[in-house]
C-alpha cells in the first residue's frame, strides 16, 4: 500500500469507517507512516500548535474504580488528597498560563461527578476568569447533567473534556463501576448544548492494537474535534501497575493511525510524554498538532517554556487567540471558521441556540432561559 497516496486520498475527502479493512496500521512501515500522517496534518492543521493546560481542582477520593487511576479510593496510591481549590490559586494559575501563551485552561476534578457547594465554587471561579483573562476555558467534571452544562455554558466555559478511555470492547476491563455508555451520553449532552468536547482515552492498558483503532473510530463517529492520546505511566498501588511500558514506536504508530481516522481533529499529545524522546518531539512530526502542557494530573508533565522552545526548533508556532479547540472561533456553535453564523445561515449553529448565553453569532434573544 502506499501511504502516500492514501494520504493524498484522506485529504482530497476519503474517510475511513467500519466497513474498511485497516490491519494494515499495525504493519505497515513507521517512517513512511508517520510521514503521511504528517502530510495530513499539515493540510488539516497547519503548522499551528494548540496548547491547553489544567489544574486539578479536587484530587483523590474518588469512588470510580478504573484501573489507571491514582485518584481512585479503590486503589492504593500515594495520590495527594484535597478539597475544592481555593479560587485565588485557580485564577493565578489561569493567568499565568495565559501570559505564557496557554490557549486554553481546565479545571479537572476527581470523582464520579461535580456537584453541590463544589459545583458553585466551580462556576464562580469560572465567572471570574471570563470576565478578568482572556484564555479559553475548559473543564471536566465527570457525568454532570445538562441543567449543570448550560450553567458552565453561562460561565463562558466553551470546551468540555470527557474521555471514552478506550475501546467498547475492553472499557469493562479497565472500569465497572460506570459503562462506556455513560461516556457516549454526556460526551452527547455536551454536543447538544454547544460545547466543544475534549475526548480520547490511553493506550498500553494490555488493549489490542484493534482497540486502538475502535477507539479512533468511535471518535471519528462522535465528530471529536480534540483528541488526546495519552500513553500510559503505571502507578504504583493500581491494578496496572504492572504493565510495561510502551515503546516510543507503539505510540507514534497510534498517533498516525489517529490522524489517519481523524484527519481534522486536533490529535493531542497528552500523558506518557517521558516515554517519547526529545519529550515528544517525534509526536510532532508524526500526526500530533496539539498537547497538554506543564503539570498533568498525577504524572508529569513538561514546562511550558520548554515546549515552546521545542515546537519553534520544529518551526511549529503556538499563537494564543480566542476560540475553542476546534477552530479560530466557537466551534461549539457549529460556525467553523467563521464567528458570523449569518454567513452560512442561522440553521449552521446546530441546536437550541437560544439555550446557549455566550453564543454571539446566531439569535439568542432568550439566553438563560432553560425553558426555551
Amino acid at each position: 500500500m502506499n501511504l502516500n497516496e492514501l494520504a493524498q486520498d484522506i485529504i482530497n475527502g476519503k474517510r475511513f469507517d467500519r466497513t474498511d479493512d485497516l490491519s494494515f496500521f499495525k504493519d505497515c512501515d513507521l517512517t513512511e507512516l508517520t510521514r503521511a500522517a504528517d502530510k495530513i496534518r499539515d493540510h488539516f492543521r497547519g503548522d499551528n500548535v494548540d496548547l491547553c493546560t489544567i489544574i486539578n481542582g479536587r484530587s483523590g477520593r474518588c469512588g470510580e474504580n478504573c484501573k489507571f487511576c491514582a485518584q481512585s479510593a479503590c486503589n492504593h496510591t500515594d495520590c495527594e488528597e484535597y478539597e475544592f481549590l481555593d479560587e485565588e490559586k485557580i485564577i493565578d494559575a489561569a493567568k499565568a498560563s495565559q501570559d505564557e501563551g496557554v490557549n486554553r485552561f481546565a479545571i479537572v476534578t476527581a470523582g464520579r461527578t461535580l456537584s453541590g457547594e463544589d459545583f458553585e465554587k466551580a462556576i464562580h471561579a469560572y465567572e471570574r476568569m471570563k470576565r478578568e483573562l482572556n484564555i479559553n476555558l475548559c473543564t471536566s467534571m465527570g457525568f454532570i447533567t445538562r441543567k449543570q452544562f448550560r450553567r458552565l455554558r453561562a460561565a463562558g466555559v466553551t470546551s468540555y473534556h470527557h474521555n471514552i478511555e478506550t475501546s467498547r470492547r475492553n472499557f469493562p476491563n479497565i472500569c465497572t463501576t460506570h459503562t462506556y455508555d455513560m461516556k457516549i451520553e454526556t460526551i452527547k449532552i455536551a454536543q447538544e448544548e454547544g460545547f466543544c468536547v475534549c475526548s480520547g482515552g490511553i493506550i498500553g492498558m494490555g488493549e489490542t492494537f484493534e482497540d486502538r483503532i475502535d477507539m479512533a473510530l468511535s471518535l471519528h463517529e462522535l465528530k471529536i474535534r480534540s483528541i488526546p492520546i495519552n500513553a500510559l505511566m503505571a502507578i504504583l498501588g493500581t491494578p496496572l501497575e504492572g504493565n510495561a511500558p510502551l515503546t516510543e514506536e507503539e505510540i507514534l504508530r497510534t498517533i498516525a493511525m489517529f490522524r489517519f481516522i481523524n484527519p481534522e481533529a486536533n490529535i493531542r499529545l497528552a500523558a506518557g510524554r517521558k516515554l517519547l524522546s526529545g519529550n515528544g518531539e517525534k509526536a510532532f512530526t508524526s500526526g500530533c498538532s496539539a498537547t497538554i502542557t506543564g503539570n498533568m494530573l498525577t504524572t508529569s508533565g513538561s514546562t511550558i517554556k520548554g515546549d515552546r522552545e521545542m515546537l519553534a526548533k520544529l518551526g511549529r508556532k503556538v499563537i494564543a487567540k480566542k476560540g475553542t479547540t476546534c477552530d479560530s472561533c466557537d466551534c461549539a456553535s457549529g460556525c467553523g471558521d467563521s464567528c458570523d453564523c449569518a454567513e452560512n445561515g442561522k440553521d449552521s449553529c446546530a441546536g437550541n441556540d437560544c439555550d446557549r448565553a455566550n453564543d454571539t453569532c446566531c439569535d439568542c434573544s432568550c439566553a438563560g432561559d432553560e425553558n426555551c
